[in-house]
């Protein structure tokens, strides 16, 4: 998954000679995502993760690989979006694979906090690994090769993941679905806040990445954009595993505060560094940038599970991927847009800088917390303050 979008970008932008045009079709694919993630996910919590994943999976990889024709003969700029939009169905194996350590540990509160920050590592892991391996392909052997195998991976991982039935949570079923009037996560206390922050997350990953790629690409350092991309991931993942073995202090909404902060300030580390033109510089800076990030995921992800119930994590947890998703639309489509049509690559660091502005107003209600917010929050707070 961590190579996909990646892919794509380098595959239109290579054959269309446009940056705006692939971060719009990228966009597109991911705002459809957002779209459909939170049904898919509810049918995962009623029906079982492996009766619904799999068949998802296999849609979504049919849309890749028609993205992928279309490219490679030239079908018109619709047919991309068209393509790309129908990756949709990609279920969030992120979200099941926490739930999972949800029911594992669902009485040890400390084993899932550090359960779940080792998942955000293994998923920085990926997204590091990902965009190199992706951009090796597309540059050295083929322009669809990235597209290619993304695809075949996608679908043997959820294969082998679905294969994993001791692990899976039992499903909910129509009945407890319905049962007691039970609302949309959505409409939970505390929630909206929350969400509203993962946009704007989203935001920052897809501008940073559509940036990235087109600084490296004016530098004529087009192969070394993977690697960038890389740094920014790996300083992500060993903060999450840091994050992991400490225990953390104070009201998870005030944590939640202080990791997005942390992330807004560093964020203006890459839009300095790039105005020096030196790309070691911007390396060191990305590296840097990117260590707030799985504090920021591991914290909010543990305010959603606890305010979620059990028979609707899986979509609780979607919820918020769907916002990640809809926020890296946004900004790959913005960043695309700035770095083609307003002020080059260098500038369009702009872009993810505001994100995290905009972030930390919106994780503001998270902190301040009313009597009531605090006591629908209170299973959480005991969890893991």
């Amino acid at each position: 998954m961590g190579m996909l979008s990646v892919s794509a970008v380098l595959m239109i932008s290579g054959s269309r000679g446009s940056y705006a045009l692939a971060g719009a079709v990228t966009a597109t694919g991911l705002a459809a995502t957002a779209l459909v993630g939170p049904w898919t996910a509810r049918m995962v919590d009623r029906h079982g993760q492996a009766r619904i994943a799999v068949p998802a999976t296999a849609l979504a990889v049919l849309g890749s690989l028609s993205l992928l024709l279309c490219v490679r003969f030239g079908a018109p700029d619709w047919a991309l979006f068209v393509s790309y939009a129908a990756t949709a169905t990609t279920p969030n194996t992120g979200g099941m694979s926490r739930a999972r350590w949800a029911h594992l540990f669902r009485d040890d509160p400390a084993a899932r906090h550090t359960a779940n920050s080792f998942e955000q590592a293994a998923d920085e892991l990926c997204f590091m690994l990902g965009p190199v391996l992706a951009t090796l392909l597309c540059t050295a052997v083929a322009p669809e090769a990235g597209t290619a195998v993304g695809a075949t991976l996608l679908l043997s991982g959820v294969l082998l993941f679905a294969a994993q039935r001791r692990t899976e949570p039992p499903a909910a079923g129509r009945a407890a679905a319905r049962a007691g009037g039970v609302r949309s996560p959505l409409r939970r206390r505390g929630i909206p806040p929350l969400l509203g922050t993962f946009l704007c997350t989203g935001a920052i990953f897809g501008s940073m990445e559509v940036v990235t790629l087109a600084y490296a690409d004016g530098l004529g350092m087009r192969s070394a954009a993977g690697g960038l991309l890389a740094l920014q991931a790996a300083g992500s993942c060993a903060a999450g595993l840091l994050y992991g073995v400490l225990r953390p202090a104070g009201r998870s909404g005030r944590r939640f505060l202080v990791c997005v902060g942390t992330m807004a300030v560093l964020m203006l580390l890459p839009l300095l560094a790039a105005s020096t033109g030196r790309p070691g510089a911007l390396a060191a800076a990305l590296l840097a940038a990117g260590m707030a990030t799985a504090p920021t995921m591991v914290t909010g992800m543990g305010l959603i599970q606890s305010r979620t119930p059990a028979a609707q994590l899986n979509e609780g947890m979607t919820l918020a991927v769907t916002a990640l998703l809809g926020g890296i639309a946004a900004g790959s489509a913005a960043g695309g847009w700035v770095v083609d049509h307003v002020a080059g690559a260098g500038v369009a660091y702009g872009v993810p800088a505001v994100a995290a502005g905009l972030a930390v107003i919106l994780a503001l209600p998270t902190a301040v917390a009313t009597p009531s917010s605090v006591a629908s929050s209170a299973i959480g707070d005991r969890e893991l303050g």
